[in-house]
């Protein structure tokens, strides 16, 4: 049987509603895997900077202050991802970099997970940098950063736990002084144990990346 010329025209049309809804999905695909790329396994987070232990550590009981006063202890830890970073309000360079790649990195998160996500900063040089100065410090920032001090021996003790180390650095005067610290990022699981690290250098794909990759192991892992 003959097609009339609006037939023909009908199924062209057909044929290119298809073609062009396929073509949107192989580009919207395609998208999302660039934008979102797939979960790295434990051994590629390695080659990215990112270590993730296979089962949580358990972190034994700590209480610190936060920049406002309140009490910082194992709950303040347990519900959210926490990102953790050792640091002090005079560090001249790495500090206040890395706090503002974590600031860039926080304002990108997508809001479901910005929700359990908290950047945290532990003072190395807890003579200093009282709740006060760190309030401002952190703050400056993000609004939603926490800045966490308080007795020396007890940040010591927490950052043993989260394989951080530091030390002071003698200057020409006593209070003069600089912090050599380790400046790895240190990841809290919601059930407060600690989960893993992560490198530097850092910058935002890469923070996102491990980050991202971390959770999404730790999900199919629980």
């Amino acid at each position: 049987m003959n097609q009339t010329l609006a037939d023909r025209q009908k199924g062209i049309r057909k044929t290119v509603t298809i073609a062009l809804t396929i073509a949107a999905m192989f580009v919207g695909a395609l998208a999302y895997t660039l934008l979102h790329p797939p979960a790295m396994s434990i051994e590629e987070l390695r080659n990215h900077g990112g270590y993730m232990f296979e089962k949580g550590r358990i972190m034994q009981d700590f209480s610190l202050v936060d920049d406002q006063g309140e009490v910082f202890d194992n709950k303040r830890v347990e519900g959210k991802w926490s990102i953790v970073f050792f640091g002090f309000t005079h560090c001249p360079d790495i500090c206040p970099t890395t706090l503002a790649q974590l600031s860039d990195f926080y304002r990108e998160l997508p809001k479901d997970i910005l929700q359990d996500t908290q950047i945290i900063m532990v003072s190395a040089d807890p003579d200093r940098d009282t709740p006060e100065i760190l309030n401002s410090y952190v703050r400056y920032f993000h609004p939603e950063f926490v800045g966490v001090t308080g007795d020396f021996f007890a940040i010591h003790r927490f950052a043993t736990q989260l394989n951080t180390t530091f030390r002071k650095v003698a200057g020409e005067t006593p209070d003069d002084y600089q912090v050599d610290h380790g400046a790895n990022l240190a990841l809290i699981n919601p059930y407060g144990h600690f989960q893993g690290f992560i490198k530097p250098p850092f910058d935002g794909a890469s923070l996102e990346l491990n980050y991202s990759s971390m959770r999404t192991l730790f999900n199919d892992m629980h």
